[in-house]
């Protein structure tokens, strides 16, 4: 082995293993409890999200965390994020200009995608990522300037970001979970031919190459969710039209604005 190149790999396993003493850490300090009293909206990007209901989240100043290509409706709404994320390698990898072109508040982005795999965005805020459970379940982070924990849904990475932001309540919309193709428990794939999976037929045009979503995973990381929210008075519902994911109560999207 290269000896520069163990010395540098070493260096950045150093580097995560102690991410929020080093300046991408230390950034993330920055944001602890910024939007206390303050609620969001995360913007999935299920077929069920409309430019409308995004124009209004803009028009009303709301907190906004949206994901990977969300990009594709942008030329139907002057709504801009106000936080993006994307830790999805083979997505990011195929959208790195758009992501990098991309305005949004702050761009969060692991640091393993960058440090590792070379995915370079522009104006990006990383983060370290970890795997790990608790009790069968994804770990929840309370200090995303150390960590933040992984699963099947970037949802979730939001939602711990949302928490040390200081929000404590949370909306789903566009959170259809369900997909035209996605994967079972037992690693069967599921072909559902009335169900589309993105807001936008342009949103998965190279398909073959991206994960195939695993509902049943995803479904288990809401259950981390809520069992985190409910222990620390964190409340999160579901304000999608519609979709399948039943793990949090609804509420309807407009009632939120009368």
């Amino acid at each position: 082995m290269n000896p520069i190149k163990s010395l540098q790999a070493r260096f950045t396993n150093y580097k995560l293993a102690h991410f929020d003493v080093f300046p991408e850490g230390k950034a993330l300090k920055q944001l602890k409890d910024i939007h206390v009293g303050s609620r969001c909206f995360i913007v999935g990007n299920g077929p069920s999200l409309t430019a409308e209901d995004l124009t209004t989240l803009g028009q009303n100043g709301e907190i906004t965390f949206a994901f990977n290509r969300i990009y594709h409706i942008f030329d139907q709404t002057e709504w801009r994020p106000t936080y993006y994320i994307s830790q999805d390698g083979r997505m990011l990898s195929g959208s790195v200009d758009e992501v990098s072109h991309l305005r949004a508040g702050i761009k969060f982005i692991p640091a393993e995608l960058e440090w590792y795999e070379g995915i370079t965005i522009a104006d990006r805020q990383l983060f370290h990522i970890v795997n790990r459970e608790q009790n069968g379940l994804p770990c929840f982070s309370e200090d995303i300037s150390r960590e933040v924990c992984n699963s099947k849904t970037v949802v979730y990475t939001a939602m711990q970001i949302a928490v040390y932001m200081g929000i404590r309540e949370m909306y789903l919309i566009g959170v259809d979970h369900h997909f035209h193709t996605s994967m079972n428990a037992a690693g069967e794939i599921v072909v559902d031919p009335t169900a589309k999976d993105y807001f936008s037929d342009k949103y998965n045009e190279d398909k073959e190459s991206l994960y195939i979503p695993n509902t049943d995973e995803s479904t288990k990381t809401f259950f981390a969710a809520k069992r985190f929210a409910d222990a620390h008075g964190v409340r999160i519902y579901n304000a999608t039209r519609g979709g399948k994911l039943e793990v949090f109560p609804r509420v309807g999207f407009d009632s939120l604005f009368e």
